[in-house]
């Protein structure tokens, strides 16, 4: 009987390492995928940035910034042709 004790803690010895072997694997997976989901989201929210930057500097100044003032809303087509269209 003293030996079938031994051999079913032998067994559970087993189990529980192949259990503990086998959490350490999917933690480290879990990781592995954060980091590389870490690294795209990086390189995406940098080439978000630079995108916005390149916007508003195309947007907010330019050539034509400030070309048309409010007072130019008001102009019909044929003032505004002769206005700016034809300089």
């Amino acid at each position: 009987m003293n030996i079938i004790k031994y051999i079913l803690a032998a067994i559970g010895l087993i189990f529980v390492g192949m259990l503990l072997l086998w959490v350490l694997g999917f933690l480290s997976s879990l990781l592995w995928c954060a980091f590389w989901i870490g690294i795209l989201g990086a390189i995406g929210y940098g080439g978000y940035r630079l995108f916005i930057k390149a916007e508003q500097k195309y947007i907010d100044g330019g050539s034509t910034a400030g070309s048309i003032n409010a007072r130019d809303f008001d102009m019909s087509w044929d003032e505004y042709d002769k206005k700016y269209l034809h300089k």
